[in-house]
């Protein structure tokens, strides 16, 4: 018989994976549906990069305001409510510049995310926060695998407009569903204050996992949560196909999320791990201006997709290393708030070298920063083992 506090752990989980799945549900094809309805590169990147935009300028200020009202499900359910708006407004508009509105709306919906992550792990003790933090991870991959597990096949079958009713329907029971999760004892101890605040964020290690994680954000928006889609159908795919092409990327994106605590970080440890996975996953995104055919299609998308799979939770750990606990929230905050400019920046940059360049040039850009990014890997390494030689 499930305990009170298992029954909100897994009515939390369920809440989490209705939080994502309406907004993986129409990324894959919403960039094609952009195209489709008129917008070119420029613009298609500006919509894109809206919804970082926002995550930038919202994340760190609901964080610090959750912190400071001293509660979490209020955030909730705003968040919950902003992504049911989001997707009605992407359903019943056909004008390109209501999508812009949506998607910034549905940027500010994920901005809350950072309560969620802050909020989940209260109900487990407090030696079990990263089993905690584990859980909520791997639902946010299944939801990203599930919902762009079928968004091509949905445009095919019903028309574009067919994952966005979903994603309302979804949204919606999911908004339902967040009044009836309970908030517990621990999230009313302590506010935040402001000397904390600037403590967590002189953190050298933080500091360097951010920018890492803009790096990496800006890969993989500009990819698979981007352009990729555009690149499959312009060398031959059809949307249909699109669906092989989210399999082909997600399922070793997800499995890396488990392979990487148990083998690669123990193995390697962290700076190496970082190393490799940012040196494989940019020569991967390099090689997509030269591939015509399908089969290598995917296996380039399988290695990108694991390997980027591989960063993330390194990254994410990394933030809150040298971070005390009753400070981790605020710097979890700092992190995802400052990993949004990737978010924004990715897609937004890359857009306009598509649009003036072709959609080769911007995989070229996207490769390079990841280049960039294993030369930091290399150097900030080598500076932490020589530290611990001393």
């Amino acid at each position: 018989m499930l305990t009170s506090m298992k029954k909100q752990r897994y009515l939390f989980m369920f809440v989490a994976f209705l939080f994502w799945l309406p907004n993986f549900l129409y990324l894959p094809t919403l960039s094609p549906y952009l195209e489709y309805m008129g917008g070119n590169y420029s613009f298609i990147g500006i919509v894109l990069s809206s919804y970082g935009i926002m995550q930038l300028i919202c994340r760190f200020p609901i964080g610090i305001g959750a912190d400071l009202l001293k509660v979490r499900k209020t955030f909730m359910i705003i968040g919950m409510l902003a992504s049911a708006i989001s997707c009605l407004l992407f359903f019943i508009s056909n004008h390109l510049w209501w999508f812009l509105v949506a998607r910034s709306l549905a940027g500010f919906a994920a901005a809350t995310w950072v309560v969620f992550t802050v909020f989940y792990p209260s109900y487990y003790e407090p030696s079990q926060v990263h089993k905690a933090m584990s859980s909520i991870s791997f639902i946010v991959v299944i939801s990203q695998f599930i919902g762009m597990s079928f968004s091509g096949m949905l445009v095919d079958e019903f028309g574009w407009k067919a994952p966005f009713l979903l994603s309302v329907i979804f949204s919606t029971v999911g908004f339902i569903l967040s009044f009836f999760i309970k908030e517990t004892e621990e999230i009313n101890k302590q506010p935040i204050k402001l000397k904390q605040v600037a403590a967590v964020l002189k953190d050298s290690l933080l500091l360097k996992s951010a920018f890492l994680s803009i790096v990496a954000h800006c890969m993989i928006f500009s990819t698979m949560f981007g352009f990729t889609s555009n690149y499959a159908l312009k060398i031959g795919f059809e949307t249909n196909e699109l669906t092989w092409v989210v399999f082909s990327f997600m399922i070793p994106h997800a499995l890396a999320t488990l392979f990487i605590g148990e083998v690669l970080v123990p193995r390697f440890g962290k700076w190496k791990s970082l190393k490799a996975s940012f040196l494989i996953s940019s020569i991967s995104i390099l090689l997509f201006p030269i591939i015509h055919m399908k089969f290598l299609f995917f296996i380039i998308q399988a290695i990108s997709g694991f390997f980027l799979g591989l960063i993330f939770p390194v990254l994410l750990g990394m933030s809150i290393e040298n971070i005390e606990i009753n400070k981790r929230a605020t710097a979890m905050g700092a992190y995802q708030a400052l990993y949004a400019i990737g978010i924004f920046a990715g897609p937004f940059f890359t857009g306009i070298i598509n649009s003036m360049m072709g959609l080769e040039a911007g995989f070229g850009f996207v490769g390079i920063l990841g280049i960039l990014a294993t030369i930091l890997t290399l150097i900030w390494g080598n500076t932490r083992e020589k530290f611990k030689k001393i």
